[in-house]
């Protein structure tokens, strides 16, 4: 079995919006595991990675986003070892609010500095920083 066989394909979100002068991004709580991050799942067969990120942002905070522009990917092991691929996407709301669903407990707006410092993965506060250079430029 090729390496490439083995990684795990997953896409996500940081969901933004401007409150005067401030960046706010939703965070996910997820209690299996009382960690906070992105929201992000597993790309299903035959689903666009585009089609997976906005499912998934939908499906943790119930949220209807639409996409923007792509952030970094990321790659890391997962709780199984098995290697997951991530892409990212900024993404603005068009409806809803946030809650959390499915094995999230909690979907949060999260200003952008104190969101930074409440992930627990470091490769999630890399897509957030990315994020904050783009939202700067």
């Amino acid at each position: 079995m090729s390496p490439e066989s083995e990684v795990v394909l997953a896409a996500g979100g940081v969901v933004w919006r401007r409150q005067g002068d401030r960046i706010y991004v939703v965070l996910v709580h997820r209690p299996a595991y009382d960690d906070w991050s992105l929201p992000k799942g597993k790309v299903d067969p035959g689903e666009t990675d585009e089609d997976a990120a906005l499912r998934e942002v939908a499906e943790e905070t119930t949220l209807v986003a639409a996409l923007g522009s792509e952030l970094p990917s990321t790659t890391y092991l997962d709780r199984s070892g098995r290697f997951k691929r991530v892409r990212y996407w900024a993404m603005t709301v068009v409806s809803g609010e946030a809650g959390g669903a499915n094995e999230v407990d909690r979907a949060e707006w999260v200003e952008l500095q104190e969101a930074v410092g409440r992930l627990s993965y470091p490769h999630d506060v890399d897509v957030l920083e990315a994020f904050r250079v783009l939202s700067e430029g």
